[in-house]
């Protein structure tokens, strides 16, 4: 099919939306829309660096969504996102080039360690960091390799971000995801500049890809702002099951 194909459109329209509300939600969304454009034809780099556009109209209408609703913290976000630059901007580096058995490798690990890492009861994790302080120096680290797996790889970063935030901080979910989106707006800057430079980036499918994520974002925020914190939870243990065992047949 060529690539300027109202059905590609379309279903990439549609693959969009549900990662948009994914990845507010939770994360994966690009777990989902990546693979789906490699199916069609693109090339896994261009796939890639399409998808950052997309990323990057869905992280600033989530901000712009989150704002309308009355639920915003920027001095602490924008301290967050801050954080991950440095990182955001050395995985940019990496990014055009990375190996699509690496990817997977990659993302399959990180999916074991933050499913084993959400299984760590919250009053626990507040417990252990009230009594050893361990925060205060390991925040910043942290949030680097955040930063440097969003710009590198970027698919299921939502998960790290949301995993880094619940044991670093013991924020309840809405607020993770509130910050969430702007600390991906921030670091994904350097990517995209960096897929665009390089002409990795197909404007017909990031065009797509945006329109679904704008629609998807959109009734996420809703829904997490109205719903609260359990259907942040469910659709989290939703998506990430469902990428396990994506993960596990792969």
């Amino acid at each position: 099919m060529a690539f300027s194909d109202p059905i590609i459109f379309i279903i990439l329209c549609l693959a969009g939306a549900v990662a948009g509300f994914l990845n507010v939600l939770a994360g994966g969304g690009s777990a989902l829309t990546i693979p789906i454009m490699i199916f069609l034809g693109f090339d896994a780099t261009v796939a890639n660096g399409s998808n950052r556009i997309a990323i990057q109209v869905e992280a600033l209408t989530a901000v712009a969504a989150f704002k309308k609703q009355q639920h915003a913290d920027f001095p602490l976000s924008l301290k967050l996102s801050l954080m991950t630059l440095p990182g955001g901007i050395l995985g940019a580096f990496f990014a055009v080039k990375i190996d699509d058995a690496l990817f997977t490798k990659i993302l399959g690990f990180v999916m074991i360690l933050i499913v084993v890492s959400l299984m760590i009861p919250k009053s626990e994790l507040i417990a252990h960091a009230k009594q050893h302080k361990w925060t205060n120096w390991l925040a910043w680290p942290v949030m680097f390799v955040v930063g440097f797996y969003g710009g590198f790889i970027q698919a299921g970063v939502g998960f790290v971000i949301m995993a880094a935030l619940l044991h670093l901080y013991r924020m309840d979910l809405v607020k993770i995801n509130m910050h969430k989106v702007f600390i991906v707006m921030v670091f994904t800057v350097p990517a995209v500049i960096a897929f665009i430079v390089t002409d990795n980036v197909n404007w017909f499918a990031a065009i797509a890809l945006s329109l679904g994520m704008i629609a998807g974002t959109l009734l996420a925020v809703k829904l997490a702002i109205t719903k609260g914190e359990k259907i942040v939870r469910l659709v989290l243990a939703v998506s990430l099951l469902i990428i396990s065992v994506k993960l596990f047949l792969l």
